[in-house]
């Protein structure tokens, strides 16, 4: 998209720099000037403009170009030597895309003193891997990150480009899209391709997570796009995968940084590590006053598992954030999601639905958890969990 001024139509009046939000305007010899560093086309001054003086303009890629583009690629977040988990959720899906559009999925691989981490992504599903090894990269820098893949997918155009919705990647992918002048779907829970126009159909939670959208991007590449952990299934090891490492040399203009990274702290304090537990044993609104939350962690308790909450039973304050399950929590993928007193809104499920068993405990037997659960308990959750706890103690003495 570019905007100018219509010489001949504009008066000077400064009704757009008055409208301007970003003051990106000034009247030099009664033309108005626009300083393109500062504007973002917002069309505020569209708007105000009385003479149709200013124009924003979109121009669409060409679709010769966009064939130029092929291959599914993936962002290897990594930290301390250490790949994220959710790059392995995403290989998994990044390779069931690449079959579908017949291409070959890559991993790019950050960092410094990196050893083994490439060979993780080929036997995780990667048939390239970009490397890029130097000292900037020893810790996340984000305005040296961005540069660098923005500089890889420049030269190599691959069509589609993965991250997770981490802290890391949800800092570095939006200034890369940016960059490129491309779309970027954020939150995404599944994704399709479109075998006609080898569009990418990100799917995400919208308008609070009461619909579910489907988002394209049809006139630009890549297509990009990131998705929360524990939304998708890892990909499987195969040790005997061959892949390709492909290691990348950058100039000192891409390796400068207006920031220096000085010492990473880690957080000590103790946090409900959901994202990682096997079970999990989630209380709702059913649960009605907050110390009847001593069912549920009990029950944990006998189990050895975590313990998570609704939306609801957080918001009342019957329960701290950290153990939040959902669109506005974590996202988990226990092997049993036990679900007490919960109704199972979109918001709810989105963030447990991939759990490998689901056991709702509930009295209304049209709840919506209830036509998701694996397993369901149609009763009173005050007498269906201590029976359980007890006989869970008993068996697993």
């Amino acid at each position: 998209m570019s905007i100018k001024v219509i010489k001949d139509k504009c008066t000077g009046c400064k009704l757009c720099v008055n409208s301007c939000p970003k003051s990106a305007i000034t009247v030099v010899e009664k033309r108005a000037v626009i300083d393109l560093e500062k504007c973002n086309l917002c069309g505020a001054c569209l708007d105000a403009c009385k003479f149709q003086a200013i124009i924003i303009e979109k121009t669409q890629a060409d679709a010769k170009n966009l064939k130029d583009y092929r291959g599914v690629w993936v962002f290897a977040e990594n930290k301390n030597g250490k790949i994220a988990p959710v790059v392995f959720e995403l290989l998994n899906e990044g390779r069931r895309l690449a079959d579908t559009l017949g291409v070959e999925l890559s991993a790019v691989l950050l960092g410094h003193h990196l050893t083994h981490q490439h060979q993780e992504l080929i036997e995780r599903g990667a048939d390239f891997v970009y490397l890029v090894d130097e000292p900037i990269f020893s810790g996340f820098i984000d305005e040296a990150y961005s540069n660098a893949l923005t500089h890889l997918i420049d030269k190599y155009k691959p069509e589609i480009v993965l991250a997770g919705a981490t802290t890391i990647g949800r800092s570095l992918i939006s200034r890369v899209a940016v960059k490129l002048y491309t779309g970027l779907t954020a939150d995404c829970t599944s994704f399709e391709i479109d075998k006609d126009s080898r569009c990418l159909l990100q799917t995400r939670p919208a308008f609070g997570g009461n619909i579910m959208a489907t988002i394209i991007t049809k006139n630009h590449r890549p297509q990009m796009a990131t998705a929360r952990h524990k939304v998708m299934k890892e990909a499987p090891i195969q040790k005997d995968r061959k892949g390709k490492v492909i290691k990348e040399h950058l100039n000192g203009s891409l390796l400068t940084s207006r920031t220096t990274l000085l010492d990473f702290i880690s957080d000590l304090s103790q946090k409900v590590n959901l994202t990682e537990a096997d079970i999990i044993v989630s209380g709702g609104r059913g649960l009605g006053a907050p110390e009847n939350f001593n069912l549920i962690e009990n029950l944990a308790k006998s189990l050895g598992a975590a313990v998570g909450a609704s939306r609801a039973a957080v918001d009342a304050g019957w329960i701290s954030y950290s153990h939040q399950v959902g669109q506005t929590g974590r996202t988990v993928c226990p092997k049993i999601y036990i679900a007490c007193g919960i109704s199972g809104q979109i918001q709810h499920l989105v963030g447990m639905q991939s759990s490998d068993i689901i056991i709702a405990i509930n009295k209304d037997a049209n709840a919506p958890i209830i036509q998701l659960a694996t397993y369901s308990i149609i009763g009173d959750l005050f007498e269906v969990i201590p029976m359980l706890t007890k006989k869970f103690e008993q068996v697993l003495k």
